[in-house]
């Protein structure tokens, strides 16, 4: 991240560059920080004002302990939401829950940010828009995420997007990577040019320098400082300097403003104090308190309080720094007489969650009647999508309830929510509270799973799989569905991170799901988890049977949408134990139109990722880019993570060696570091894959020999088998080859696909001779010919060629390396066309070297749209799939149009096959 520090010439000029860019068609994103009262918004003001032909919203954080959900993002949206009507029926949906508009289930939040894309894009059609999101840091957490999102997707919407925030010290993690600008305090002579402008009279030289030295060139503290004790004062802190420059210049602002505040009368005070506690700066609500608390109507009119307050239309503080010390520094009894009285005036019917937060701020102890008010007020958040609001809310609920068994519920919901927010501390705290107050076995149960869940979410994987064990032996008689549920909780952590040989493993958490007692209807969870239970447990025969049943229910429309999105994410594995490639791309393509339609876009990349790869081993490098381009998308949306499983294995099959043993590396040395067994499996599977194209095969057998050891009952272990077999043949490990096939021959013999069979008549060709090789070769290639699987067909093409050459049958041998070739050269596989290209220069036939080439120059995001296009989507459904707004589709196939020289979309379809995908990166 990098940050630019300018004088104040240099920042108007930066953001008027920007106004430029944005007037030319193309948007805009910067955070603009700085320390409180440095002039970032004066600043902004300045520039925002000498903008005509623009479209101004703004929104604002608010310094509170009380969490609105989508408080600051409705502000900004309030007067374009007549546009609500042309959004597409999903996403209008979204912003109607999520607005109090419309009852209904909470819509996910990458719904939400497309939803306000799309909006603001709508917005710029006649001019361009300006949005101004100040007090950043106390944005409410679901604001900020959806304006991060949308931040990070804006392209050319003619939209100017800026965050002002103090300055490091108080980050936002959703803003972390974007453009930055910092705005610097003023010069030495500028603050005492500045200075001498505000004093009456000139000041002794020692307080000047005193005060110009605190201040810090800070316009704020140059203009208040000298207004707090007297100015003479200032010249005997000489001896108090070091400590005083060390302390945030803030606290001393806050220390002037109360001080100031504290001379007022005392009705002025209390009345100051009723808008500090009510931050969203109504006025009308703040003088029905005042008239709650006796307060004469005019007590705010004083210079001195107006100095510092300003009520109007709205209630405006002179600089939020007068919020917080005027709240802090009233006594708790003030605090809480003046919630009481904002409570009181408060409409229950219409804005029920704040008057409950005021009457929770003015309790004085234990209340049920306010703590169930919380608790409503937790489940409206949560129904709009607001899992911090939530889980504020109930923490709150939570410290108002004295009945135990009340409070242990209470704390085990906020625990609960608290873990989808991400709040895990807080989670913790909850947690602490139940398993101290719990009395029973079913409320220690139920803490030994969320404390698995918290363990797992907040990356402690292993942690997780313990916990979860424990949850669910206790939970086996107490709720048998949840304990099968948990124990495939347990399993899919395992898969990630699970230990072999030890009590995390994979061999230990089927074993003890293997012990639970049997029941009539377990359910798709049960199901599944008996599928793959069993798998590790007894073996692949007596599982596949019950893999395909839940293959089968998950592949069914009658499967509820509940139980799709919240176990749809794990069917990858059963069709991938089964060597069933159409299956797993049958079943991945429904689980992903179930969660677009649903609008679960965050659960989406696992599914895009593992789509990739299928992508991936069918040759289609185009279509593995495209569903990599949607993991992108809400990874670079939300700063979440996940290793790039397809591109690993198209830099692999393409053999670029340094590209992909970069990315390869890269991954491994994060899967390491962070104990996730499966990236490291997968970095040696796809390195054994890349070694064996270029012909390095005693390396590939050491990386296909460490891919098949680790957690031989998973999936990678056994796709890694025919590279061991290939590789140990061409190293001289014969036996180790050997091994290998038999493993791989029960690996077919279970999954009865053309798959399986194809890449083990492949392997077994390997290892033997004369007419039974043939026979096993020609039978890899008859197999492997019924599935989609190119690069496996040409593979089988290309090792039957080298064989046939080896026999002295030249002309055989060319036909097969020649087909091997084609498909390798069509389907981009640099390596393995470089490894036939000289197979068939030992044939005799001449064949020229090529070049791995760029057909077209377009960017990566510009192929992804290009493909998406070419296959009929709309622009509406590309800028859906990459989490992009109609207008930037629009706009870069515009680009594309011109850089193919073609016109339409027509034209674009003819040029489709040609287009070479980038690099994945």
């Amino acid at each position: 991240m990098t940050s630019v520090l300018l004088d104040r010439e240099q920042e108007r000029s930066a953001l008027g560059a920007l106004l430029s860019a944005v007037h030319q068609g193309e948007s805009r994103v910067l955070v603009v920080r700085g320390d409180a009262g440095v002039g970032k918004t004066a600043l902004l003001e300045h520039v925002v004002e000498s903008s005509t032909g623009t479209r101004q919203l703004r929104a604002q954080g608010v310094e509170s302990e009380m969490e609105l959900a989508f408080a600051a993002l409705h502000q900004l949206c309030a007067p374009l939401l007549d546009g609500l009507p042309d959004l597409p029926t999903p996403q209008r949906t979204a912003l109607e829950t999520i607005f109090g508009h419309r009852a209904g289930p909470a819509p996910d939040q990458f719904l939400v940010g497309l939803a306000v894309l799309s909006l603001l894009a709508d917005a710029t059609s006649e001019r361009p828009c300006i949005c101004l999101v100040e007090d950043a840091q106390w944005l409410d957490r679901a604001s900020a995420q959806v304006l991060g999102f949308v931040a990070r997707r804006l392209r050319a919407e003619s939209i100017l997007m800026v965050f002002v925030t103090r300055a490091p010290g108080a980050e936002l993690p959703v803003l972390e990577g974007l453009p930055q600008m910092e705005v610097a305090g003023l010069g030495d002579s500028d603050a005492r040019v500045l200075l001498g402008s505000i004093t009456p009279a000139p000041l002794d030289r020692r307080v000047v320098d005193r005060i110009v030295a605190e201040a810090r060139g800070n316009p704020l503290a140059l203009l208040e400082l000298p207004r707090g004790p007297a100015a003479e004062q200032l010249v005997g802190r000489a001896a108090r300097t070091t400590a005083r420059a060390r302390e945030p210049l803030s606290r001393r602002l806050e220390e002037t403003f109360l001080a100031r505040a504290r001379e007022l009368p005392d009705q002025a005070r209390l009345l100051m104090l009723v808008a500090a506690a009510e931050p969203m700066g109504d006025a009308a609500l703040l003088w029905q308190a005042a008239h709650e608390l006796d307060i004469d109507g005019g007590a705010g009119s004083a210079d001195e309080f107006r100095a510092l307050l300003t009520i109007d239309d709205r209630v405006t503080f002179r600089h939020p720094l007068v919020r917080s010390a005027v709240y802090q520094g009233a006594t708790m009894a003030d605090r809480r007489r003046v919630h009481r009285a904002i409570a009181e005036v408060t409409d229950p019917l219409v804005d029920p969650d704040r008057r409950a937060w005021h009457r929770a701020s003015a309790a004085t102890g234990p209340d049920e009647a306010v703590a169930e008010e919380l608790e409503l007020s937790a489940q409206r958040a949560q129904a709009r999508g607001g899992l911090v609001a939530a889980a504020s809310f109930l923490q709150r609920s939570v410290a108002l309830t004295e009945q135990p068994s009340l409070r242990v519920r209470r704390a085990r919901a906020a625990a609960r929510v608290s873990v989808h927010a991400g709040e895990f501390d807080l989670a913790a705290r909850m947690m602490t509270i139940v398993e101290t107050a719990a009395t029973d076995d079913d409320q220690v149960a139920h803490a030994l799973l969320l404390r698995g869940q918290l363990a797992f979410a907040s990356g402690r994987p292993r942690d997780s799989i313990r916990l979860f064990m424990s949850a669910a032996e206790q939970l086996k008689e107490l709720d048998p569905a949840v304990a099968r549920e948990t124990y495939l909780e347990a399993w899919a952590a395992a898969v990630f991170a699970g230990e072999p040989g030890v009590d995390t493993s994979l061999l230990a958490v089927s074993t003890a799901a293997a012990r639970l007692p049997q029941v009539a209807d377990p359910g798709p969870a049960g199901i599944l988890l008996e599928g793959l239970s069993t798998w590790i447990t007894e073996g692949r025969v007596a599982a596949a049977p019950l893999l395909r049943r839940a293959m089968n229910i998950f592949d069914s429309p009658d499967l509820s949408i509940e139980d799709s999105l919240r176990w749809g994410w794990m069917m990858g594995n059963p069709p991938s134990l089964l060597w069933d490639e159409e299956a797993l791309q049958r079943i991945l393509q429904r689980q992903v139109d179930l969660m677009r339609a649903a609008g679960a876009l965050a659960r989406l990349p696992l599914l895009m990722s593992t789509m990739a790869i299928v992508a991936a081993w069918r040759g289609d490098f185009a279509g593995a880019a495209a569903a990599k381009a949607e993991v992108d998308a809400v990874v670079e949306a939300t700063g979440t993570r996940i290793a790039p499983y397809g591109a690993m294995l198209v830099e692999a099959l393409r053999g670029r060696t340094e590209e992909a043993t970069a990315l390869i590396d890269t991954v491994n040395e994060h899967g390491s570091a962070v104990g996730q067994g499966f990236e490291v499996q997968f970095t040696r599977w796809t390195r054994a894959v890349l070694l064996n194209g270029v012909g390095s095969y005693e390396l590939a057998f050491v990386a296909a020999e460490q891919a098949s050891a680790e957690q031989p009952e998973l999936f990678l272990s056994a796709w890694a088998l025919p590279e061991l077999v290939e590789a140990g043949v061409r190293s001289g490990h014969d036996d180790a080859a050997r091994q290998a096939l038999a493993r791989l021959t029960d690996a077919a013999t279970a999954a009865e696909t053309a798959w399986a069979w194809g890449v083990e008549a492949r392997s077994r060709a390997l290892l033997s001779e004369g007419d039974e090789a043939e026979s096993c070769y020609r039978t890899a290639v008859e197999q492997l010919a019924r599935t989609q699987l190119r690069p496996e067909l040409a593979r089988a093409h290309l090792l039957y060629g080298e064989w046939l050459r080896r026999e002295g049958r030249r002309s055989d041998a060319r036909d097969a390396v020649r087909s091997a070739y084609t498909m390798f050269d069509t389907i981009g596989m640099v390596a393995f066309a470089e490894r036939a290209r000289r197979e068939l220069l030992a044939t005799g036939e001449k064949v020229r070297r090529r070049t791995e080439e760029s057909r077209t120059d377009l960017t990566a995001q510009e192929q992804q749209i290009a493909t998406l296009a070419a296959e009929g989507l709309t622009n509406q459904e590309i800028g859906e799939r990459l989490y992009l707004s109609t207008r930037t589709i629009e706009w870069h196939l515009g680009k594309i149009f011109t850089k193919l020289g073609i016109r339409s979309r027509r034209a674009l379809r003819g040029v489709a096959a040609s287009l070479t995908p980038p690099a994945q990166a």
